[in-house]
């Protein structure tokens, strides 16, 4: 682990309502016993993130009951519904002024991807230019980190279900790509039939 890990926070995406679940939001899904929220962030506290920004949405109260967030920095996105957008958008803001450089950005419902991957994309960390997203098999998704110079500019353009993703495209030849393929599988947890990723 480098010295700038206190220098990067996780922001942990987790304010979905799970509208193709029936409703069900998708932090308090269970995984191994506890609710996937609680999961997501002992992946992001393993990889070596000290700091870690959750940004909760959908029946907020009930996380906040039924997980031990204990240590992680709680952020209400009364925006959720409008699409995840609006919850990097809050997670963004939440950062301004605690000294964090970078944001390494992951989703609640993405089990599969584990310590190993973060800590590559984390690994990759220069300062707060950085860009960096993890790849499998060539192709770009989570987590992402983000460095601070680049934060406004990501809040400017994060609107409805886009998050970073025009950010990116738009300076792609900035990002660094680190390839995750070998040790995690990036599936979404988005439907009754996602549900069997889920033990």
């Amino acid at each position: 682990m480098t010295d700038n890990h206190h220098q990067i926070a996780g922001l942990l995406l987790a304010a979905g309502g799970g509208r193709r679940l029936g409703g069900r939001p998708k932090a308090l899904l269970e995984h191994r016993g506890r609710p996937l929220v609680e999961h997501a962030v002992g992946v992001l506290r393993a990889a070596g993130c000290e700091r870690v920004h959750v940004v909760l949405g959908a029946r907020a109260e009930a996380v906040r009951e039924r997980a031990r967030l204990a240590g992680c920095v709680l952020v209400d996105n009364p925006e959720w519904e409008r699409g995840m957008g609006t919850s990097l958008r809050a997670g963004l803001d939440s950062l301004a002024g605690t000294g964090a450089r970078a944001a390494l950005v992951s989703l609640v419902d993405q089990p599969g991807i584990g310590p190993q991957a973060v800590a590559r994309v984390l690994a990759a960390y220069r300062d707060e230019r950085s860009l960096v997203s993890a790849a499998y098999d060539g192709v770009r998704g989570h987590p992402v980190l983000l460095g601070a110079t680049h934060w406004a500019g990501i809040a400017a353009r994060a609107t409805g279900d886009r998050g970073a993703r025009v950010y990116l495209k738009e300076h792609s030849g900035a990002v660094t790509l680190v390839e995750c393929g070998d040790v995690a599988r990036p599936y979404d947890i988005d439907t009754e039939a996602d549900l069997v990723h889920l033990e």
